[in-house]
């Protein structure tokens, strides 16, 4: 027992001198490592940092960083929404869901900047953190195997619950897993680590992630790897049938499966879900811009009903005056409903939501949607700037990072989850940050 708590005592210490040298640094990694866990924890993480960093102000420390500027615009166009907003309830309840935006950039403004150093020291605590969520996620799902022998359980929602969300957490996973990828040197616990959350990458099924995720690592053997000049050839057809395969395992593959198959064909049956003696049928991209109608039994896998939702957001611009100024932050839900009720669509029952709850599933549309031109223009600058810092810096990680959140806002609104919101302002305020004289660390 002794021996256990010199070691916990020793092992607190090391990682209080390694966090010391920014007094918001540890509180900034707090903020990462409580995304996936209830949103009481999120809010006080913010609050923490909140009271460290005007507790710790000095005036020397303030600096204007022009990259701060258009988070805090974005949010006070979303506090200016509820003047035009058509939901004043959800608006005003989204304003203090998305306070994220707005307080993490300012503390970015009134601490002293992370130097390269003490930014790989954030990543790295974060990175590590997710590996030990990763371990927890799948524990948790071998104890619920051994007693139900469901191996549905391994994946998707099922293995990190639908509130913590399992395409939110395959971001967490596989922007952990790049840190570990691009470390120099890499002991057998970051081996492992990689190991870990490679597989929970794929266990999570995200489609889109799963994708840009094999892309990136492609990229990286391609262009940044030692051995990258060399063995170019040899690198790109390994991992690409090594790759190319995972997509055919288990769970993963029904997924890939059911996508494909609404490209290709019109009310396929859709075997995984039924209801009652009704048969179910797929809807195909074709049909959910097309069909003048739809029936109950009709469902819309990932990309369809995505297809779906650009359409009527495109039927809004033609019927409402939204171009300029959108319906409101998180206002859209009324007008989302109408369209449902309009082609048909399931509305849900005592089991199971209807379409009409469901957001547009697309951070660009439901921002142009409810903010009007300017907040798209705003979120687009924003990741402009990111990708053009990555490059400019030829910061592999960061590269994956932007690359990975502009693939997701094309199929989640990803910023309006506490969750979501956090994870990108504090990367994005994080990554962008430069301090010139000093030169890049790998932890």
């Amino acid at each position: 027992m002794e021996n256990i708590f010199n070691f916990s005592k020793n092992a607190f210490q090391n990682l209080k001198q390694e966090y010391n040298s920014h007094s918001s640094l540890l509180f900034v990694l707090l903020a990462l490592l409580c995304i996936p866990l209830g949103y009481a924890f999120n809010s006080l993480s913010l609050a923490l940092l909140i009271i460290i960093t005007l507790i710790n102000f000095k005036k020397a420390n303030f600096s204007f960083k022009n990259y701060l500027i258009f988070p805090i615009a974005l949010y006070l166009l979303m506090l200016l929404s509820y003047t035009w907003s058509i939901d004043t309830d959800r608006t005003i309840a989204a304003i203090f869901k998305e306070l994220p935006l707005l307080l993490f950039p300012i503390c970015f403004l009134l601490f002293r900047s992370f130097s390269d150093v003490e930014k790989q020291k954030i990543i790295k605590g974060f990175s590590y953190g997710m590996t030990a969520f990763a371990v927890f996620y799948l524990i948790k799902a071998s104890v619920r195997f051994l007693s139900s022998q469901d191996t549905s359980v391994f994946f998707y929602h099922e293995l990190v619950t639908k509130d913590v969300n399992a395409i939110h957490v395959s971001v967490y996973m596989a922007v952990s897993f790049f840190y570990f990828l691009v470390k120099p040197i890499k002991t057998n616990w970051d081996k492992l680590a990689l190991a870990i959350l490679f597989i929970m990458v794929f266990l999570l099924s995200s489609k889109n992630i799963v994708i840009v995720f094999m892309g990136l690592l492609g990229y990286y053997y391609l262009f940044f790897s030692k051995i990258a000049k060399k063995l170019r050839l040899r690198n790109l057809i390994l991992l690409l049938v090594i790759l190319s395969s995972l997509p055919f395992i288990g769970k993963v593959k029904e997924r890939f499966k059911q996508e494909y198959e609404t490209i290709m064909t019109d009310s396929s049956v859709n075997d995984v879900i039924n209801k009652g003696s009704e048969t179910v049928y797929n809807v195909s991209i074709k049909q959910a811009w097309n069909n003048d109608t739809f029936k109950p039994n009709d469902f819309f896998p990932g990309t369809a009903f995505r297809v779906y939702q650009f359409r009527i957001f495109m039927e809004f611009l033609k019927e409402e005056a939204i171009f300029w100024k959108g319906f409101g932050l998180d206002a859209s839900y009324s007008k989302i409903e109408e369209k449902a009720i309009q082609y048909h669509l399931f509305l849900g029952n005592q089991f199971q939501e209807g379409y009409q709850k469901m957001n547009f599933h697309n951070q660009y549309i439901q921002t142009f949607a409810e903010l009007g031109v300017f907040g798209l223009l705003l979120l687009l600058i924003m990741l402009v700037l990111s990708v053009r810092n990555a490059i400019d810096s030829n910061n592999y990680f960061h590269i994956a990072f932007s690359i990975l959140i502009i693939s997701l806002f094309f199929t989640e609104s990803f910023l309006w989850r506490q969750r979501g919101v956090t994870f990108f302002i504090v990367m994005y305020c994080l990554l962008n940050t430069k301090i010139k004289s000093e030169q890049t660390i790998a932890i």
